[in-house]
């Protein structure tokens, strides 16, 4: 029964890889909009790399056993890990993987916490540098302050910091704020191992024309969406502005349910997308886990901005690892924009992801 069900997973994969090749070359040729998968999924998005579908299956079977299973089926985390493996192996096998960037929490750490010295991802994020990879922190948390990124992430600067890494190989970590607003680079003669960067020295062409006027605009008609939510639901909330966000976080002794985010999230974005403002200028409204913020710009100007700092990653060389990959309140989803990308669902799967690339990356080293 298990080998039956192994070959007819096969076979499933196997056709799904066809339907990826086949929107690919077509994709390359401009006429993606005639291919047959986007025919049976309209929503469907750009391919950076082909996906090794059938292999992966086989790779995560062996560690799962999925076709042994007599009652359970596939599951939603089943094919997300195996979407993850069959990204790492195509990555692994087109060249070195040239920047991986990350999301913070639940992703390099649980929700709300810091990155100590350590957290087991750090011997990875070492690992990566010594081969030369870039690497950049893309997250949601905007301040222009180094000392809050420092408190967030002082394991994994001190870490480096104590390292044996050469100076380039140290200098190729940044940290990418506020979704796509803030740039720090690592610095080891600052007292909190981060030099802000100014926007003039990274910003890409397109959001140089992002005006003052409109971000305010944006940020008040956010403001006001989002009163309205809490206005409705009697949800114990304060807000909170920042210089390019606006946010809602539970009153002292309060938390948020969950449909009240979600419903918060979406409220917020739907007044947003039919503004005038909302179409000029892009935005992220999000679900952070007790709190929903609304960012000027999103992970895919973020993770774009970070392949432009390092002179011009391409996205089928970049990895975006993060774990809000949901379409609805999820600012992780636009990363796949401009990269391929790992979901992951919490910081023990981004250690085994990392081994994973490791792990095949060697594999493919040693055919070599």
């Amino acid at each position: 029964m298990a080998s039956t069900a192994h070959r007819r997973y096969n076979e499933i994969m196997r056709d799904v890889e066809a339907l990826i090749n086949d929107h690919i070359a077509h994709q390359r040729a401009g006429t993606q909009e005639r291919s047959k998968l986007k025919l049976l999924v309209p929503s469907v998005g750009i391919f950076f790399t082909p996906l090794l579908l059938e292999e992966a299956f086989i790779y995560q079977d062996r560690r799962r056993f999925i076709s042994s299973r007599r009652f359970v089926p596939p599951s939603f985390n089943d094919i997300r890990l195996t979407l993850n493996t069959a990204q790492v192996m195509s990555l692994v096998r087109g060249g070195p993987i040239q920047l991986v960037t990350f999301d913070g929490d639940v992703t390099l750490y649980d929700d709300g916490e810091s990155l100590t010295n350590n957290n087991p991802v750090i011997p990875r994020i070492l690992s990566l540098l010594r081969q030369g990879s870039k690497i950049g922190i893309v997250t949601a948390a905007g301040y222009t302050d180094a000392l809050k990124y420092y408190d967030r992430l002082h394991g994994l600067l001190e870490v480096i910091h104590r390292s044996n890494l050469s100076l380039a190989q140290k200098h190729s970590l940044i940290i990418l704020g506020g979704e796509s607003n803030y740039l720090f680079k690592f610095n080891d003669k600052k007292d909190c191992l981060l030099e802000f960067v100014p926007r003039s020295e990274w910003l890409l062409e397109e959001m140089k024309l992002w005006k003052e006027e409109d971000i305010e605009e944006l940020l008040d008609l956010a403001e006001n969406a989002l009163m309205e939510s809490v206005n409705n639901m009697h949800l114990h909330a304060e807000v909170l502005r920042k210089e390019r966000a606006v946010g809602i976080i539970p009153a002292k002794g309060h938390k948020f349910a969950r449909e009240q985010l979600e419903e918060t999230v979406l409220v917020t974005q739907a007044i947003l997308q039919v503004s005038p403002v909302g179409k000029r200028l892009p935005f992220c409204a999000f679900n952070g886990g007790n709190d929903v913020f609304v960012d000027i710009g999103d992970k895919s100007w973020g993770v774009l901005s970070c392949q432009r700092f390092f002179g011009g990653i391409e996205g089928s060389k970049s990895l975006h690892v993060g774990d809000q990959f949901l379409s609805a309140g999820a600012n992780d989803f636009k990363a796949r924009l401009a990269c391929t990308t790992a979901w992951i669902a919490n910081p023990m799967e981004t250690v085994q992801l990392l081994d994973e690339l490791a792990f095949l990356g060697g594999q493919e080293s040693s055919k070599g």
